[in-house]
């Protein structure tokens, strides 16, 4: 019995009775296993990589949409702000042209000094009031009546007075004309008091 016990192919015998013993326990064990495992976990460790949710990358894409809005709305008020100015530059181009147009209508109903022509109408002036009131009266009706203004405009009062009085005694024509000059006095821009001063005679 102890020569049994002691020869090698009991104790090969029994090893590999040992190990099948342990692979099939083994074997039922994992079949056990993966019989309780619940579906949802099985289809968790089965799922493909791009179905891995990752909190960070969900935030990150969060981050996004938000700034992707505000860019939006930065953009909306952008546009809004170039409308408003649009307007303002259009009323601006509106007042500039009105201002312009009021202006050209001004210069046209004002009669101005131009510093080249202060010479020769100082010359006029001394020799139109050397004259007799009915010789400037006839020469005033040959002459421009912006030039006669400027003219009269810078004659001493009671000399241009006469000349107006005579003018309106020649009949209802001068006398219109007479009128009209002595309205349009009031429109005359002296080039300086002094320049005005050191012309009248």
């Amino acid at each position: 019995m102890i020569q049994i016990l002691q020869s090698s192919w009991l104790t090969a015998l029994v090893g590999c009775l040992l190990y099948l013993g342990t692979t099939f326990m083994v074997v039922r064990n994992e079949n056990i296993t993966e019989a309780t495992v619940a579906p949802s976990d099985r289809a968790a460790r089965n799922d493909p990589s791009w179905e891995f949710k990752n909190p960070e990358f969900d935030q990150w894409i969060a981050q996004m949409k938000e700034e992707k809005e505000k860019l939006a709305l930065r953009e909306q008020q952008l546009k809004e702000l170039q409308s408003r100015l649009d307007a303002e530059r259009q009323e601006i181009v509106t007042v500039t042209q009105t201002v312009a147009r009021l202006q050209a209508d001004f210069d046209k109903n004002v009669i101005r000094f131009r510093s080249q022509e202060m010479e020769n109408i100082k010359r006029q002036v001394k020799l139109i009031a050397a004259m007799t009131p009915a010789g400037a009266a006839a020469l005033f009706n040959e002459m421009a009546d912006d030039d006669v203004v400027r003219i009269l405009f810078i004659m001493k009062a009671d000399v241009a007075s006469a000349i107006l009085d005579t003018m309106s005694k020649l009949g209802k024509e001068e006398a219109r004309r007479a009128a009209t000059l002595t309205g349009r006095l009031y429109q005359v821009l002296p080039l300086a008091t002094n320049a005005v001063s050191a012309a009248t005679p």
